[in-house]
């Protein structure tokens, strides 16, 4: 799944591609992709995008005097940059392109999303406030005013663990499965560790680590073409989809703890005091 780094990425990319260019067709080509009615998608042909902005992981393009085009790529979608469409409008079928969108210049990028499950989202709005997602949005944690009181501020009174806490997107926007792994791994956190728990130094420490964690990232993506950036956000993770290899940090095998739709990844030295965490998806396998 795309996640704040990689939407960041595309923010920058698109921002250099297609302000200032004026959008002359939208084609949706899955039924499930658009969520809203009114405004149409009709009503973006014509107009100049005029910015691209970055709402946790929502990309939102403005155009001048009209509506907003707002996409949430979930965990399977993404974006496809072409310097040239192809002359043939697509057909509505079974593979993964989901929208298109074509620029005056015969440019453009479509939307697409691999597997069954399509959770694809565009949206067609006068106001980005206007997506529920959007709307339940906690704070960004790259902001400038994103600093370490506010972190203990979110986390106080919470009783879940930190690797939940920090994938939900009404508390930090922006972090999903594999930076939470990151953060807790540079911070050298359980990720069952509860979030109101945490002392001063811990709270010094998961700040500090998820500043620079995200921050690294937004940098290394910065400037990479948008076809190669999944390849550039796995070459970058040190624990996350490292499952039985050996830590980069001390050398320990990386432990993985499944669930039923995902799996988090983690090193039992730097972050359990050595003590494997219980697994007991792996446990009933085993029996």
């Amino acid at each position: 799944m795309p996640e704040l780094p990689e939407v960041e990425a595309l923010r920058d990319f698109l921002a250099e591609h297609l302000v200032g260019r004026v959008i002359v067709r939208v084609l949706p080509v899955a039924v499930s992709v658009l969520k809203t009615y009114d405004p149409p998608l009709s009503a973006l042909e014509g107009r100049e995008v005029t910015a691209v902005a970055r709402h946790g992981k929502f990309l939102d393009l403005a155009t001048a005097e009209g509506p907003h085009l707002v996409t949430h790529l979930a965990r399977a979608g993404w974006l496809q940059w072409k310097d040239r469409l192809p002359n043939v409008a697509p057909r509505p079928g079974k593979g993964p392109l989901a929208l298109r969108v074509a620029l005056e210049d015969g440019s453009g990028f479509d939307l697409t999303e691999a597997g069954t499950q399509k959770r694809l989202a565009v949206y067609v709005v006068a106001d980005p406030a206007e997506v529920p997602g959007i709307a339940r949005l906690g704070p960004d944690p790259l902001a400038p005013g994103f600093d370490r009181a506010a972190l203990a501020a979110l986390l106080a009174g919470e009783r879940r663990r930190i690797k939940g806490a920090l994938r939900d997107q009404s508390l930090i926007a922006g972090i999903g499965n594999a930076y939470s792994d990151e953060i807790l791994h540079a911070a050298r956190m359980s990720p069952y560790k509860p979030a109101g728990s945490l002392g001063d130094e811990e709270l010094t420490g998961l700040y500090e680590a998820l500043r620079s964690t995200l921050a690294e990232a937004v940098e290394r993506s910065r400037g990479v073409a948008a076809g190669r950036l999944k390849a550039e956000k796995k070459s970058g993770l040190r624990v996350h989809g490292r499952t039985g290899e050996p830590c980069p940090v001390c050398g320990d095998t990386i432990r993985e703890v499944s669930f039923s739709d995902s799996s988090l990844q983690y090193c039992p030295t730097c972050q359990t005091g050595g003590k494997p965490l219980a697994d007991r998806r792996m446990s009933r396998l085993l029996k």
